[in-house]
């Protein structure tokens, strides 16, 4: 395997040099084009945290030089802007030619960290990917992907993130016009289960091959010298997502359009369309407007994560053996880290966030059957699921009225009076001070999420009024979620009925 070159130390310049190593790749991979220039671009949101963990200049990104750069109006000299080749499956159904379509990568800088990351502008015009499409994104899908980005990114989940939002001063037509805007997206990477589906659908095991050599270089430079380097890297990225599909479980996040190629082998979540947080907990929720049929429901996330594993397991299949049943065995070998990852991630985070301690080689059946009847009885009585847990954290044993706060969660409060005495009983074999169990539990349960009516009321002022108070009021909470905030409570609320939403909606 080639080497990617070590990043560009941080010059001290307002943009450094920007790197190229995906498009030292074959021209096959991705597609040489120009952001298309918009009229009037307005920076309306710079992340200063962003800029300063990529090195970046934020006085200059907020120039007029650098508001042009970030609405595709000028591009500096060591850019080289790419649309991505990739395939996927969408809802099952396998499309062979999707790539970027209204994303354009500019390049790679080197934080400070040492972490290569790439740079995109995501609504930046048409592309050869575009299709029939515009190329262009519109202010409320771009509100909402900055928002998710940074609730996540604050809930320690991976994600991908906005650097900046610049209004292009233009329409954008939808089922109406809508005003248009730019996202800077940072992300570890672009690469997708799609990217490897594009080149193994047609034959092209050698792009395959240069692509997980590449993926392996990126993401997984451990393994560069394992004597089996792409059943381990299958592992490895199963792995990651099992941990991150866990992670969005216990926040109860939904994303809402699980493709193939919104699944980057990074580890981190990628392509905010119509996710959602939920309310009420219910296994079978669905927010997006574009899952007729619950494919993408919370409860089905785990499973579709193996499904799309399973695909990037076919890809690489010619690489593990040139036998297909001993390549078919390695494959579901490497699959098999998904589950365990996920399960040791998934039952030991609900059971951190109902507070219990288990000892090394214990018999954990007992405390994980604790946690399915408390979620059992949640789905049944209709109990928000964020405020469930975070006023679990905050209950005092020898306390009885420290439960009346969550009895009010429930539709039936005696449902869950039945569960809160054996759970008072399991934690009190602990020996735990109150005190001590309470921060363990505050640290696994937010407060705050970005919730579906908290963002429609973001999305509505900025579109209709121009007003931008709401969203940096949900951003101030988001960012950090564990934490409280007295003077925003009104963020931790559920929706009245007439604020909830019960559908989002894709930008494209």
């Amino acid at each position: 395997m080639a080497a990617i070159a070590q990043g560009t130390a941080i010059t001290g310049e307002p943009i450094p040099p920007f790197e190229h190593s995906y498009a030292r790749l074959p021209q096959r991979f991705y597609t040489r084009v120009e952001p298309t220039p918009v009229r009037a671009p307005l920076l309306l949101r710079l992340n200063h945290a962003l800029a300063e963990e990529l090195g970046l200049d934020a006085d200059w990104l907020a120039s007029p030089d650098g508001i042009a750069m970030l609405a595709g109006n000028w591009t500096p000299d060591t850019a080289l802007p790419i649309a991505m080749a990739y395939a996927g499956h969408q809802f099952g159904q396998f499309v062979p030619s999707l790539g970027d379509g209204r994303a354009i990568l500019l390049g790679e800088v080197i934080d400070r960290q040492g972490r290569r990351r790439d740079l995109q502008l995501k609504g930046a015009g048409r592309t050869p990917f575009s299709r029939s499409g515009d190329g262009r994104a519109v202010l409320g899908p771009v509100l909402r992907e900055y928002v998710l980005g940074e609730a996540m990114h604050g809930l320690g989940i991976p994600t991908t993130r906005a650097l900046a939002m610049v209004a292009t001063g233009e329409p954008v037509l939808r089922e109406r016009p809508e005003p248009g805007a730019i996202l800077t997206r940072i992300a570890a990477s672009h690469i997708r289960v799609g990217s490897f589906e594009y080149f193994a659908r047609r034959g092209d095991m050698e792009a395959v091959r240069t692509l997980g050599d590449y993926l392996i270089q990126r993401h997984y430079p451990a393994l560069v010298d394992a004597d089996d380097p792409y059943a381990e890297v299958l592992a490895a990225v199963a792995s990651r997502q099992g941990e991150l599909i866990a992670g969005w479980l216990l926040v109860g996040f939904i994303h809402g359009v699980m493709n193939t190629d919104n699944m980057a082998l990074s580890g981190e979540t990628i392509d905010y369309g119509p996710c959602a947080f939920m309310d009420e907990y219910d296994p079978s929720q669905v927010y997006s407007s574009i899952d007729r049929f619950g494919r993408y429901a919370y409860g089905q996330q785990p499973s579709i994560g193996l499904w799309n594993l399973t695909q990037l397991a076919n890809c690489l299949l010619p690489l593990l053996d040139d036998d297909i049943e001993a390549a078919k065995a390695r494959a579901r070998s490497a699959l098999d880290a998904y589950g365990r990852a996920f399960e040791l991630a998934y039952y030991g985070g609900l059971r951190a966030k109902i507070g219990l301690l288990v000892e090394p080689g214990a018999d954990k059946s007992a405390d994980d059957e604790l946690v399915q009847d408390l979620l059992s009885r949640m789905a049944a009585h209709k109990a928000d699921y964020t405020n469930t847990f975070r006023r679990l954290s905050g209950v005092t044993l020898e306390d009885p009225s420290t439960l009346e706060a969550i009895r009010a969660n429930f539709t039936e409060p005696a449902a869950f009076d039945q569960w809160a005495e054996e759970w008072r009983t399991r934690l009190a074999r602990q020996k735990e001070p109150d005190a001590a169990r309470q921060t363990r539990m505050r640290a696994q349960n937010p407060t705050y999420i970005p919730r579906n009516h908290r963002m429609q009321q973001v999305i509505d002022a900025a579109t209709e009024r121009g007003d931008l108070k709401p969203l940096e009021g949900l951003l101030a909470v988001v960012s950090s979620p564990y934490d409280d905030h007295a003077e925003l409570a009104q963020y931790q609320k559920p929706p009245e009925e007439h604020e909830v939403v019960r559908q989002t909606f894709c930008g494209t």
